[in-house]
């Protein structure tokens, strides 16, 4: 099974984009930090963070909910870290993710059971862990590719 999401980036000004998710839903902006962009929105890293923390809370609470459990209100934080490659180039070099659960874990008698599995439900950080191929083309405004 394949499925696709297609997102749409629109750049406004400076580094700061548009960020359009499809029909039914709204749209964003995402802009650099200061003092390259404006800070007008979250930075690519921060979307990065916010997608892994994402999927990773909504397997959890797929994997409890498989046992009939609840984690009651939950809460992530994820800490995007980056550093410098061989090149000299920033990259992002890791991702900690702290899940709080709301319920109290003697509440669930499967927890243990569903944190082993958890992660492997976990689209995104599964694919960001093993490495995302990924392909790009440059066209310019003529419709000619450049790359």
């Amino acid at each position: 099974m394949s499925e696709e999401v297609c997102v749409t980036i629109t750049r406004e000004e400076n580094f700061r984009f548009s960020v359009d998710f499809g029909p039914g839903m709204a749209a964003m902006i995402a802009d650099e930090p200061v003092p390259i962009g404006e800070g007008a929105g979250p930075s690519p890293e921060q979307m990065l963070a916010a997608a892994v923390a994402n999927c990773l809370s909504a397997s959890l609470v797929f994997a409890l909910r498989k046992f009939k459990e609840d984690p009651g209100k939950l809460t992530a934080t994820a800490m995007c870290k980056t550093g410098r490659n061989e090149q000299n180039r920033l990259r992002v070099i890791g991702i900690e993710v702290a899940i709080e659960l709301g319920a109290e874990p003697q509440s669930s008698s499967q927890l243990e059971r569903a944190l082993a599995q958890f992660e492997n439900f976990c689209t995104v950080s599964q694919s960001v862990k093993s490495g995302i191929p990924y392909s790009v083309t440059v066209k310019g405004a003529d419709g000619r590719i450049l790359k």
